[in-house]
């Protein structure tokens, strides 16, 4: 009785309704999932250099772990998750999910060579698979329509907050104890993780369930669902944009570690500092601005295609500071410059997964995020770091330890000015896909 109690105490009542401080302590729990999600995908990248050194490995092997390891199963499972988290309970999904990628990343830490550690890292990608797209129902369930941008914008916060975590902690760990314990260190609170949100977060009741008397189609297919997903156009438009936006956004995520070392010979703790503090309040900044003035400039002018205009726009402004700090020759005004286009890069963030989300319906919020994740994360995740790699590996005999720079300035800037064309394509139809959606209950 006394442990019923106390567990009482622990977990409120659920509220009836999208009131009081509850929701706010689930928003931060599954936000602080997200972070260490983020922490244990991104390590990789402060490792890399002493990863390359101790196997020997070529910049294409680093590209394949950075991203098609992790990416192949993680974007492929998603779906088939987010369609179990349409229907089961999701509180259990992100529990064991954050329970397997934790262990694995520690795993990783036991590496003998390329083929294990690549193991490792698909291990990792199999459980995020079930963290995010069920994480971002439960919060839309919790969140009124018109405040989803804000509350989705503050939980995409765990990106820079992940990355702050996992270049400063991995930084110094990996210059001090080395790479292995460093994967220890990163992977093993997620288990504790794991228990705390089982035993204090509560389910929610399904919004399309409390708005009409009938029960969800559990017969509707995975396949049917993504029939609706493609016949919306700015559903298909939105995932593709993202994914190409993403071959850039990550293969600098991955990579720029690496040319702050080999480019400006700084020591993985110095780069790990500044990438930390760069990621970890710009980034923070540029997704609580982006979140709150979006939703501002849609209930003024009424217009919902700024969530995409907005988009675009930081895209595009953040390639020219992106130019300096992969082409300036000083390690400190390339690192300082770097804040910008981490601000804008992050900006976009919280709307564009709120445009899913009301997209989708309410019936298929999970599958929604899965959608946009499966493209974004497969093509991006696995072609960024790959390409970068290869390009590095290619150009290396003509411009030495700056072919790294080269290469990731070029695959930033096309991805970048692409994708702002497709999200500025996807306005011109979102504000009736809206619509109909909203009628989808």
């Amino acid at each position: 009785m006394a442990g019923g109690m106390l567990l009482q105490d622990i977990v409120p009542a659920l509220p009836p309704t999208r009131q009081g401080p509850y929701r706010y302590y689930v928003l931060g729990l599954l936000t602080l999932v997200g972070v260490c999600s983020w922490v244990d995908r991104q390590i990789f990248a402060i490792l890399m250099q002493d990863i390359k050194a101790e196997f020997d490995l070529s910049d294409t092997q680093l590209g394949l772990l950075g991203g098609i390891a992790f990416s192949l199963f993680y974007s492929t499972l998603g779906l088939p998750m987010a369609w179990l988290a349409d229907r089961m309970n999701r509180r259990n999904i992100i529990g064991i999910s954050l329970a397997v990628w934790s262990g694995m990343t520690a795993l990783c830490g036991y590496a003998t060579g390329f083929t294990s550690l690549f193991l490792g890292r698909i291990g990792v990608g199999v459980g995020e698979a079930g963290g995010s797209p069920p994480s971002q129902s439960i919060i839309s369930d919790y969140f009124a329509p018109a405040e989803r941008g804000f509350a989705l914008g503050i939980f995409h916060l765990y990106l820079p907050l992940g990355f702050m975590a996992g270049f400063l902690i991995g930084g110094w760990s990996n210059q001090f104890m080395g790479w292995r314990e460093t994967f220890l260190i990163v992977g093993l609170p997620g288990l504790l993780l794991a228990l705390v949100l089982r035993l204090t977060l509560r389910e929610p009741h399904r919004q399309h369930l409390a708005n009409t008397s009938s029960k969800p189609d559990s017969s509707e297919s995975m396949l049917s669902t993504l029939r609706y997903f493609l016949k919306v156009p700015s559903l298909r438009l939105i995932p593709i944009a993202g994914a190409i936006q993403g071959i850039g956004a990550w293969g600098v995520g991955i990579w720029t570690p690496s040319y702050f070392m080999r480019v400006h010979d700084l020591s993985s703790g110095e780069v790990g500092t500044w990438l930390a503090f760069t990621y970890g309040i710009s980034g923070s900044l540029g997704v609580i601005a982006g979140g709150r003035l979006c939703d501002r400039l849609v209930r003024r002018s009424g217009d919902q295609r700024w969530y995409l205009w907005m988009t675009a726009g930081c895209i595009l402004a953040a390639i020219p500071f992106s130019a300096v700090v992969y082409l300036w020759p000083t390690a400190q005004v390339a690192l300082i410059a770097f804040f910008v286009p981490i601000f804008f890069g992050h900006m976009f963030l919280g709307p564009v997964m709120a445009t899913i989300q009301n997209l989708a319906g309410p019936r298929r919020r999970a599958q929604g995020a899965a959608f946009y994740l499966f493209l974004a994360n497969l093509i991006s995740m696995g072609l960024g770091p790959l390409i970068i790699g290869m390009s590095s590996d290619f150009f290396q005999s003509r411009f030495g330890d700056n072919s790294i720079r080269y290469s990731i300035l070029a695959l930033l800037v096309v991805s970048y000015s692409w994708a702002a064309l497709h999200f500025f394509q996807a306005a011109r139809t979102v504000r009736a896909d809206l619509a109909k959606a909203a009628t989808d209950r």
